[in-house]
């Protein structure tokens, strides 16, 4: 593999691996691999417990304290279903812009950074340019936390995560979590002309998505407010539901999925207890008067911390003296860095391209964010080489 590979060749290659979270990322990451060994660079792969997905970190520069993170996610989102006007895993070049799935959320982050290698090795670096390419984002971070601890046990600890999540190019320091659940009413069946002798698990599960609609309103009048957010508060959205059997046979069980979009990391745990002590306290024996077996449960299907906004993070403050931002933004979206920051790894978020090509038919990312990201990065190794 040719040392002179630029980023649009790159990110072509990286376009063409379908990497739909549904799927394996193994083939990517064996590309990455490959290309890094081209400039004697060792990689550190782990796979998940199926074996089916890897991660990937490596490191430029001496294994000394005070080092860069610099973060992406090889998972894209699905295709199915979206009117795509070319192949979404085949790079199209058109206006100045490069389209294909993942093009901006997030290979063209991770094309930027493995086109620089070359620079970043030419340099002398004092502290190191670390790697770190994480799988299965998409569906709730899941791939992130094993490799941070990778990251915080085997790795002298960094100075620094830049995640190069969609941004324009512009210094984030705060995003929301995300708490997924799902919850299981469970009733007892009859005959719909005998509701008094069954428990309906609609009505009841319904109970709980109005108690949750209420929670969501004491979020707004007595909860955290950041106005830079939009909503300014934490926010829970019920998205899925299913029940029932027939229209004449009473509801034996519905399921309904919902969210916490958090400011503060506490929000969804706080929301997930009033919930269960409205259940204890006010459903509960009004389900057992007639069934024994009733029950309402609900299972933390995932849970993300939030990047919280602090006045001493290192990240921003370097990210700051290399772009000359004098502001930071915040973003809706949950990704990786709040974790980084939850492990001590101060975090910010900036990558090339915008959230709103992001999970669209088209997505694409302009050429000139990802010539703005590579000066920023040659900026940032300058830095590591001082």
């Amino acid at each position: 593999m040719a040392a002179t590979i630029t980023t649009q060749e790159i990110l072509g290659s990286l376009i063409s691996f379908n990497t739909v979270s549904a799927f394996s990322n193994k083939a990517l990451i064996n590309f990455i691999q490959e290309y890094l060994k081209e400039f004697g660079i060792i990689c550190d792969i782990a796979l998940n417990a199926e074996g089916t997905k890897a991660d990937l970190i490596a490191t430029i520069g001496p294994m000394v304290e005070g080092g860069i993170v610099l973060s992406g996610h090889t998972d894209v989102v699905p295709v199915e279903g979206q009117d795509w006007h070319t192949n979404p895993f085949e790079m199209v070049e058109k206006n100045s812009k490069l389209f294909g799935r993942g093009a901006c959320d997030m290979k063209g982050f991770i094309a930027v950074t493995l086109s620089l290698i070359p620079r970043f090795q030419a340099l002398d670096l004092k502290v190191p340019i670390h790697l770190a390419f994480s799988y299965d984002e998409e569906i709730g971070c899941l791939g992130a936390p094993s490799l941070i601890a990778r990251i915080c046990k085997n790795i002298p600890m960094p100075r620094a995560a830049i995640i190069g999540e969609p941004t324009s190019m512009k210094l984030v320091n705060a995003h929301k979590g995300t708490a997924f659940y799902e919850t299981t009413a469970k009733g007892l069946p009859g005959h719909s002309s005998q509701v008094h002798m069954g428990v309906n698990a609609i009505s009841f599960a319904a109970a709980c998505i109005r108690r949750l609609d209420e929670i969501g309103e004491e979020f707004k009048t007595d909860g955290t407010i950041d106005d830079r957010f939009q909503p300014d508060h934490s926010t829970i959205s019920v998205n899925i539901i299913e029940g029932g059997t027939a229209t004449n046979i009473i509801a034996e069980e519905c399921k309904f999925s919902w969210d916490c979009r958090s400011i503060l990391g506490d929000d969804g745990v706080l929301a997930l207890r009033k919930l269960e002590s409205y259940y204890a306290e006010i459903l509960k024996p009004e389900m057992l008067k007639l069934a024994p077996e009733a029950s309402i449960t609900t299972l933390t299907k995932f849970s993300i911390p939030p990047l919280v906004a602090s006045s001493d993070n290192p990240a921003e403050i370097l990210v700051r003296h290399l772009t000359g931002q004098n502001r930071a933004s915040v973003v809706a979206f949950t990704a990786e860095a709040g974790l980084f920051q939850e492990a001590g790894i101060p975090s910010v978020i900036c990558g090339p391209g915008s959230i709103d090509q992001a999970h669209r038919p088209d997505e694409y990312v302009d050429i000139s964010q990802l010539e703005e990201c590579s000066d920023f990065l040659v900026k940032l190794a300058g830095w590591a080489a001082t």
